[in-house]
């Protein structure tokens, strides 16, 4: 993520010549540039918060009530939470692709044409 303070030349992915194909050097940019795919692989990163589900007491605010209390998370609760975002992140990726490609490809596959 300290990605966006670096200077262009310092994430510069130059391109090369390798076994016929054209590719890029170095995949700094994580298979995109300005928006469009390089043949690289996209790489993308994700940031998941802690789970706040902590066994410390934390002030919180009884919404019934209208007043300030604390509360303490008892029972067993799992802090890798990552186990299931990383399907969540996945499945949002893949429908993202997806309506690229249909925004694209839709269309000339209704109308009949190849």
């Amino acid at each position: 993520f300290q990605f966006a303070e670096k200077c262009g030349s310092e994430v510069n992915d130059s391109f090369v010549m390798e076994k016929g194909q054209i590719k890029t050097k170095t995949n700094h940019n994580g298979g995109i540039n300005g928006g469009i795919t390089n043949g690289m692989p996209i790489l993308i990163k994700t940031v998941v918060k802690p789970t706040p589900s902590i066994y410390q007491t934390q002030q919180t605010v009884d919404y019934q009530k209208k007043e300030e209390t604390t509360i303490a998370i008892e029972g067993r609760h799992d802090p890798a939470v990552f186990h299931r975002a990383r399907v969540v992140v996945d499945s949002v990726i893949a429908v993202g692709l997806l309506d690229l490609l249909t925004e694209r490809f839709g269309t000339i596959w209704m109308s009949g044409e190849e």
